[in-house]
């Protein structure tokens, strides 16, 4: 059985991850560690803070403890509010403070619209305005056109939990955006689509002989990367993207 770990901030949305478990199989077991959030305001130097290394400490040590293979940070907030790159440094100080691969959900925005082939998209946020735009140059960096930014201006993750449907849908485009043509609608999904770049494509990749664990503007480790994963296959197929990091 592959045992995955995520660090969540605070308490919200639980019920998630058991639901995620289900949804991956029976042979996918979903450790969920709450870390501390500190303050719960939607700012850019509170969001630093909620995803610093002290934060993060104990829960990697409760992660270790559990036996997981892989470790994710689990806030976006916490992490693309850093810019692209120093939201790699961050995925590798959780890596080898774990002692096991590591990656963030900002990093699966990007690996989703590859995933899918999508560049073209447009943002509806949870967060305040200038929090939104930042999200918006994070997958400006990762190859995505961003088309809109739009946010719903709420300020704590215990408000964006309460918007329910209807705000969600307030927070969304105003109107349809103009496409180019030729450009794939958002959620567009190709008849024909590999599901990862060949050799040599994608951020962060040298060629096709690059090692596993070489991400975009960090070489390789030379010990043998993703040790403890060794029968991890979730954690072998992300190696070698953007914000997938391994010791």
């Amino acid at each position: 059985m592959t045992a995955l770990g995520f660090l969540y901030p605070g308490h919200s949305a639980e019920d998630d991850y058991p639901r995620i478990e289900q949804l991956l199989g029976s042979d996918i077991r979903v450790d969920l560690v709450h870390t501390d959030l500190g303050e719960d305001a939607y700012r850019v130097d509170a969001l630093r803070g909620t995803g610093s290394p002290e934060r993060l400490a104990a829960g990697l040590e409760e992660l270790r403890l559990a036996g997981v293979e892989a470790v994710v940070w689990a806030c976006a907030g916490g992490s693309f509010v850093l810019g692209w790159d120093d939201a790699h440094e961050q995925v590798r100080g959780i890596a080898l403070a774990a002692g096991m691969p590591a990656s963030s959900t900002s990093f699966a925005f990007v690996h989703a619209l590859q995933e899918i082939e999508v560049r073209r998209v447009a943002v509806a946020a949870t967060y305040p305005d200038d929090v939104a735009r930042l999200f918006a140059d994070f997958l400006r960096a990762g190859g995505a056109e961003v088309t809109g930014v739009h946010s719903s201006g709420t300020v704590t993750a215990a408000e964006a939990g309460r918007l329910g449907r209807a705000g969600t849908v307030r927070a969304g485009p105003r109107r349809r955006q103009p496409r180019r043509p030729g450009a794939a609608p958002a959620g567009h999904r190709p008849a024909h689509r590999r599901p990862h770049p060949r050799p040599g494509e994608g951020p962060g990749q040298a060629g096709p002989h690059r090692q596993p664990g070489h991400r975009l503007g960090v070489p390789a480790p030379h010990r043998p990367p993703c040790e403890r994963a060794r029968t991890g296959r979730a954690l072998h197929a992300g190696a070698g993207r953007p914000g997938v990091t391994c010791p």
